[in-house]
């Protein structure tokens, strides 16, 4: 209607312009003039608009982050271990402490995540244990007041801003929020990955192996460093032979049932798996990698470590280490990854950027050293091989028979490393 009348409009401009134009002895066109400008108006029956609909407040802007952060925490799909659970509980409280419970979502800006990621630069190493009940801003106040340098490590930050963005990527699944103002803050790590473990040196190996513990001592609690006639042979001897010898993580070892050491094809292996165990109890695996059959190396039999599994067996014990318990997280190696850092200090074998992970590293080399093939190498460790934790292949075919992989895993050797005092005589 409006494109209608324009043409009406702009000639009654125009006969105004040639009236004036007459008025001051111009030349003018008659035609312009000739403009019925006094016409009745026209009456046009306005049909009122139908009521809108108020338009609704996007999500962003009526959901809080305490709200969200709840709602994601809060999702069946998420299947996390007590240790996840306890670190994105740190992570919310720091995360809420910062930006407020009820701001919502669109308040969460870039500038707000870049300061969110300086204040995280700034935070003291266990500061939960050595800051307890503070806020986040007030631990950074007081370590800056004590003149603390032992900082979060840039691989920890990272993993605050991987738990806060985690977050906010479910958000933006969910439907409220366009986009992850989070997205490419995290810092690189000054630190290559293959130089945050260092392998055990032979001269450490040694002195692990030659300690009390593994030569004679008078208990292995509190005297597994006193030298005596007594040889205990249990959670603190074997657990580092076999992480030597098989390449199991710590709590993979751990956490191993008797029924867990298993002949296949003949050949005694260690089956690692997740899962609730016979007695009801939640075993875990870090991948889908993880869960594999690694055959027990030979120099874990002449040491005896199948006659102990024996030995448990008579006695019915389920697990393989009974005396090993849980720890506040949930894990049967916390107390004995405390033990292992004390033990190694006694023992005179510890340096820097080594620890109990270390033994994986020392395996992995054994490997290399003996040129077996990456894809046994791989699958014997509970390596990954891509992204998503196996490649396409590895679906296709039943895998490599126990024999294949024991010939593989005979032939890691760590010498000069001999153990002859450990073995059993038959």
């Amino acid at each position: 209607m409006a494109l209608r009348r324009i043409h009406r409009i702009a000639a009654d401009v125009e006969a105004e312009f040639e009236k004036m134009r007459c008025s001051i002895g111009r030349v003018i066109d008659p035609m312009l003039l000739d403009v019925p400008v006094n016409d009745p108006a026209i009456s046009i029956a306005l049909i009122p608009a139908a009521a809108q609909p108020p338009v609704p407040l996007s999500p962003s802007s009526t959901r809080t982050i305490g709200d969200v952060y709840d709602r994601f925490i809060a999702d069946p799909k998420h299947q996390w271990s007590r240790r996840t659970q306890i670190a994105h509980a740190t992570t919310r409280k720091w995360v809420i402490e910062v930006f407020g419970e009820e701001t919502p979502l669109s308040g969460i800006t870039r500038e707000g995540c870049r300061d969110f990621v300086a204040l995280l630069r700034e935070m003291p190493k266990s500061a939960h244990q050595r800051f307890p009940d503070m806020t986040i801003t007030a631990v950074v106040a007081a370590a800056k007041a004590k003149g603390e340098r032992r900082l979060i490590s840039t691989a920890n930050l990272n993993a605050y801003i991987n738990r806060f963005g985690g977050v906010m990527n479910w958000a933006m699944n969910e439907g409220y929020l366009d986009r992850n103002p989070l997205k490419g803050l995290k810092l690189p790590d000054p630190v290559r990955k293959r130089d945050k473990r260092n392998p055990f040196s032979i001269d450490q190996l040694r002195r692990i192996f030659d300690a009390p513990i593994y030569t004679g001592c008078r208990d292995d609690a509190n005297g597994y460093a006193v030298p005596s006639d007594q040889h205990p042979r249990r959670a603190r001897f074997w657990v580092p032979l076999i992480a030597l010898f098989s390449g199991l993580r710590l709590n993979e070892i751990c956490q191993l049932e008797v029924s867990d050491i298993r002949l296949i094809d003949g050949i005694s292996c260690f089956r690692v798996a997740s899962g609730l165990s016979q007695t009801g109890d939640e075993k875990r695996v870090k991948t889908n990698a993880s869960e594999r059959i690694v055959p027990v190396h030979d120099e874990l039999i002449r040491c005896g470590f199948l006659a102990f599994v024996e030995s448990q067996r008579l006695c019915g014990e389920t697990n393989l280490f009974p005396e090993l318990p849980f720890g506040h997280l949930g894990y049967r190696s916390t107390a004995i990854s405390r033990w292992f850092s004390r033990f190694l200090e006694n023992a005179a074998a510890a340096a820097p950027l080594t620890c109990f992970h270390s033994f994986r590293h020392n395996f992995r080399d054994g490997l290399r050293e003996a040129k077996i093939d990456r894809d046994i190498a791989m699958l014997l460790g509970g390596w990954t091989t891509d992204g998503r934790g196996t490649a396409v292949a590895d679906n296709y075919g039943n895998g490599y028979a126990a024999g294949t992989l024991s010939e593989a895993i005979n032939a890691v050797r760590f010498h000069p490393l001999h153990l002859f005092h450990l073995h059993i005589i038959i």
